[in-house]
C-alpha cells in the first residue's frame, strides 16, 4: 500500500477536525473555501458538501471532468454508511488484507474506498455531514480535504 497513513493516524486526524457546530449557511461557507483554494492551485476538482443527509453545496472546477460527479457520490455513501473516511476505509481494507468491496458485499458502482471523502462530525454530536472532493489521486483529494477543513475550523 502506498501511503503513510495508518487506521489510528486517521482516527486522530478526524478527532483534530472536529467542528464546534456545523450548519447548512457553515456547509456553503466551507463549499466556498474549498473553490477558492482550489481555484488558487488550478485544481481541476469536483467539490460537494452533505448535511443531514442532503447536498448543500457543490462545484465542478475548470479542468474537472464527468466522472468525478459519479465518484463523489461513490465516496459520499461510503462516508455516510460507515461513518469515517473513505481513506480510512482503503487503509482499514489494506491492514486487513482484504477488498473492501468483497468484504462489505458492496458494489464498486456504487461505493467507493479512496481518499476524497471526510466526515464532518460536531464535538459532543457525531457526524452531521460529509466533505468530498475527485479529481487528483485519491491521497490528493484527502489531503486538500483535510487542509481545507482545518482552515475552516480555525475560522470559526
Amino acid at each position: 500500500m502506498d501511503t503513510e497513513y495508518s487506521s489510528e493516524s486517521l482516527v486522530d486526524e478526524a478527532r483534530a477536525l472536529q467542528l464546534s457546530g456545523f450548519t447548512t449557511a457553515d456547509a456553503i461557507s466551507l463549499g466556498t473555501l474549498a473553490v477558492e483554494r482550489g481555484t488558487a492551485q488550478g485544481l481541476g476538482i469536483v467539490i460537494m458538501i452533505r448535511h443531514t443527509g442532503r447536498t448543500v453545496f457543490q462545484a465542478a472546477l475548470p479542468g474537472s471532468v464527468a466522472d468525478s460527479d459519479e465518484w463523489v457520490i461513490r465516496k459520499a455513501r461510503t462516508v455516510e454508511r460507515f461513518g469515517i473516511s473513505t481513506l480510512a476505509q482503503f487503509v482499514r481494507a489494506h491492514e486487513r488484507g482484504r477488498d473492501f468491496h468483497a468484504a462489505h458485499f458492496l458494489s464498486p458502482s456504487d461505493y467507493a474506498a479512496y481518499g476524497g471523502g471526510i466526515p464532518v462530525e460536531v464535538a459532543s454530536v457525531g457526524v452531521v455531514g460529509g466533505f468530498y472532493a475527485s479529481g487528483l489521486p485519491h491521497l490528493d483529494d484527502h489531503n486538500f480535504l483535510v487542509t481545507v477543513l482545518a482552515e475552516f475550523r480555525d475560522r470559526i
